[in-house]
């Protein structure tokens, strides 16, 4: 079964979540998880899946590319399968590790918001299953359903809001770790004048 096919041109093509009922219910349970985060009504869920198209990513496929600056006006709600998200290492040809995330996660929110560049790579670690909101389609939820679609941005700023407090305590363990490495080099350096 392979719900999106890709074109001659190369471009993905998606049906609406709609097209496959189970998936559709899946799409809103998983919506109302902690993984998504998203605290929506199980009403305020179906809303938000009439505007997802479902899509299929085979194993090894690219989701999102960091860096990307054309392919940002879309977010991603992992329905099935595994995808791992890594960062460049700056200079280096290989990439950091950031994650593994799988069905009720969602990947691509920063940039279905503010579409500034992709932040991560994030590959099929496994066949995905996604359903994918696009800026068009979140536009028409505004302008049909505004009270779902305020709750759902102001869930998906909460999530994003998480994921930066998360990172500034790593930041403030990084700091530490630096000082005391820092603080080890000086003293051996006391020694060895």
């Amino acid at each position: 079964m392979s719900p999106a096919e890709t074109t001659s041109t190369g471009v993905l093509r998606t049906r609406p979540l709609e097209d496959e009922p189970e998936l559709g219910r899946l799409a809103a349970t998983l919506l109302r998880t902690s993984s998504a985060t998203l605290d929506l009504s199980e009403e305020e869920a179906r809303r938000v899946v009439a505007y997802l198209r479902l899509v299929h990513f085979p194993r090894g496929a690219t989701l999102i590319r960091e860096g990307d600056r054309n392919n940002t006006s879309f977010m991603l709600l992992l329905l099935s399968g595994d995808v791992s998200v890594d960062m460049a290492d700056e200079g280096k040809p290989e990439t950091l590790a950031i994650s593994v995330l799988g069905p009720g996660n969602l990947i691509g929110e920063m940039g279905l918001l503010d579409g500034a560049p992709r932040s991560a790579t994030c590959r099929a670690v496994s066949d995905v299953q996604a359903a994918g909101l696009s800026r068009q389609d979140l536009q028409r939820l505004i302008d049909e359903h505004p009270k779902v679609a305020a709750r759902l941005l102001v869930a998906i700023s909460q999530r994003i809001g998480d994921r930066l407090r998360a990172m500034g305590e790593q930041l403030r363990l990084y700091a530490r770790l630096t000082a005391a490495q820092q603080m080890e080099i000086d003293r051996l350096k006391l020694r060895l004048i």
